[in-house]
């Protein structure tokens, strides 16, 4: 009788520690992803890249430069928008357009690399899987917003 309690207790006492795990709504997932530096990142890009649309080696060389550069002119951006936010001076109307156009300038472009290092074939595919994150993104925003709102 005395080990079937203990094990009674045992099993209570493990289970709503998983359940407190696992149901705690103001725990930031973010924390807890490990960060990476840009470098790591870029190779991990690049190896999901070589997988999914089976680059050779010069590909794999030039889509490693282009990641490289992209990323050093997305910080560039990002600490630029961040010292205007830090300044508390909003921006005008036509700032925020030009910065719009500049980025559409800066993807187009990055388009126009990927393009001339893949084969048809690869660009297209690599243009699908765009679209697909790009509709995963816009359903976690959603997900996001409808977790603030409420």
């Amino acid at each position: 009788m005395k080990k079937l309690f203990i094990a009674a207790l045992l099993f209570v006492g493990v289970a709503s520690f998983a359940q407190d795990a696992d149901q705690d709504p103001t725990q930031d997932h973010k924390e807890h992803r490990e960060r990476m530096t840009p470098e790591q990142r870029n190779d991990k890009q690049l190896k999901k890249l070589t997988s999914e649309l089976s680059l050779d080696a010069n590909q794999q060389a030039q889509v490693k430069q282009l990641l490289a550069e992209r990323s050093a002119k997305a910080d560039k951006f990002r600490e630029a928008r961040q010292a205007k936010k830090d300044s508390d001076v909003k921006p005008t109307a036509a700032e925020r357009e030009a910065f719009k156009k500049e980025m559409m300038a800066e993807k187009d472009a990055n388009d126009a690399k990927m393009k001339s290092i893949l084969n048809a074939d690869q660009y297209t595919k690599w243009k699908t899987i765009q679209e697909e994150n790009k509709d995963k993104a816009r359903e976690k925003m959603k997900e996001y917003k409808k977790e603030n709102n409420m």
